[in-house]
Formats: C-alpha cells, structure tokens, sequence
C-alpha cells in the first residue's frame, strides 16, 4: 500500500505540479512596501477576481505560473494579491477584504479586473497593464521589466 500511495504522489506531482508553483504573494501592502525597501524591489499589485474573472483566471494559470515568469518574478519585485471572490468558499476574512477595498480605492477606482501595477517602494505607480490576449511569459517580462526600469 505505500508503494501504491508513492507512485499515486508522484504521478500528482508530475501531471499537477506546475499549477502548485507561485509566486511568494503577500495580501498586506504595508508590510510589502517594507519588505521592498528592504530588498531594494518594486511591487506588483494585482487586483483579481479569482474565482470570476477568466482573464484573472488565466494570467494566474497560463503566465504567473510559468517557471521562467516566476524566476524573474520572484528576483525583481514584491508581490501583492488583492483579490475580490465573490464565492462563500472563497471569502476572506473581514480584515483582508477591508484591506483589498483600501487599495482599490487607492489604486483601482473604476474596479477593473484584472489589473497589474508596478509600484516604486514608497507606492508611486511606475506602470498599468491587465490582460493581454496573445501575451505569454517572455512578454508579461518585458512588459513588466521596462515598467521596472522607470524607478531605477
């Protein structure tokens, strides 16, 4: 029976593994604007609607989990989650959603999903983009590298 629970993990692993790897996602913008100046990095803030929204869907499943997207991810910026589910299962807890509305208001007015920001340490915005149909990983890199590139 071990043997059978062993090659059952493995073949999980192996089918299922890439969707596991993800970026290091912190849901506290103040405590990532520390840790960015700590690390001299700038923050991406991703606003998703992550049991609604396709194209938040997708980015999350087709570029952010993509070896080489998170290699570079994981080297250059800070990451931060707002996310909105509109499912029971997926609510968050008061505190957070209190906390993702703070930074809507702030930094997503018009509630567009999803969107992307590039931010300096201290919260400036350095760049905007969303979905991008057609995009992969090589260009989510660039794209998000030359935003990068305004607060150096």
């Amino acid at each position: 029976m071990n043997r059978f629970a062993l090659v059952i993990s493995i073949l999980f692993f192996v089918c299922f593994g890439h969707d596991v790897i993800a970026q290091d996602w912190k849901f506290d913008f103040e405590e990532a604007k520390l840790l960015a100046k700590e690390k001299n990095q700038n923050i991406v803030l991703f606003f998703t609607g992550s049991d609604w929204c396709p194209p938040c869907i997708r980015l999350e499943r087709n570029i952010f989990s993509n070896q080489e997207f998170i290699e570079f991810a994981d080297e250059k910026f800070i990451w931060v989650k707002a996310d909105f589910p509109k499912r029971k299962k997926n609510k968050l807890s008061l505190a957070q959603q209190k906390k993702n509305e703070v930074l809507a208001q702030k930094y997503n007015r018009k509630w567009v999903f999803p969107v992307i920001l590039v931010l300096d340490k201290e919260g400036k915005v350095l760049g905007v983009t969303g979905y991008r149909r057609g995009f992969d990983a090589k260009k989510y890199i660039s794209l998000l590298a030359s935003f990068d590139s305004f607060g150096r």
